[in-house]
């Protein structure tokens, strides 16, 4: 997993991390191919959590057919000053539905992470994300750890170790539950640590890995 900051503090860490390997099949005969010719559609079923009111979480397919991205227009945890101790801690669980055209099937290759930070110095934060398919009894989950001084955009990424596709003819929904946490340290100053899209270039990023059937 790569760490990137942008901002104030400049600074590029590479730590070593897991995602999750989703226990589905792999189709027989699978054939290595490019993307289909038909439409993939991606679209959001459920939405819900302290972090993404009703309505605030949307999905958008990628014009090249290679992934979708979900932007939340309302999702930052605070700490400090006058911040609600119940702002501390938010989490948002999406479901998207993909639909792909018949004769082809597709594995998440990688997931990238973008939102943007403002801590003080001692305040600490965290980004804990996992995606898994609904029905799938493989469940992992990714932590990513922050420390002020930090002002500006940060950035993660999961790399998938093994491409595991989805069984051909089989319609699944991705959950993806994000949870983003802040402490606010002994000085107590308001921190905050965010992905909302209002703030430039944030969003979650998945990619696909696409194979025929």
């Amino acid at each position: 997993m790569i760490k990137s900051f942008v901002g104030v503090r400049h600074t590029v860490l590479a730590v070593l991390g897991t995602v999750l390997t989703l226990s589905l099949s792999t189709p027989a005969h699978a054939e290595a191919a490019a993307v289909p010719d038909g439409n993939v559609t991606v679209e959001v079923i459920a939405a819900n959590g302290s972090g993404c009111a009703p309505g605030s979480a949307t999905v958008i397919a990628d014009s090249d057919k290679t992934g979708f991205r979900i932007r939340y227009h309302d999702f930052v945890a605070e700490a400090g000053g006058s911040a609600d101790p119940t702002d501390r801690r938010k989490n948002c669980q999406v479901g998207v539905l993909v639909t792909v055209p018949a004769g082809w099937t597709f594995a998440v290759a990688e997931a990238d992470y973008r939102g943007r930070a403002r801590l003080h110095a001692g305040a600490t934060a965290l980004q804990r994300t996992n995606y898994y398919w609904q029905g799938s009894s493989a469940n992992n989950s990714n932590d990513e750890t922050f420390s002020g001084p930090l002002h500006g955009y940060w950035a993660t990424r999961d790399v998938a170790p093994a491409l595991i596709y989805t069984p051909c003819s089989e319609q699944k929904v991705l959950n993806v539950n994000t949870e983003l946490r802040v402490d606010a340290g002994p000085s107590n100053a308001r921190s905050s640590m965010s992905m909302r899209s209002s703030e430039g270039d944030v969003d979650t990023l998945f990619n696909f890995s696409w194979i025929r059937c």
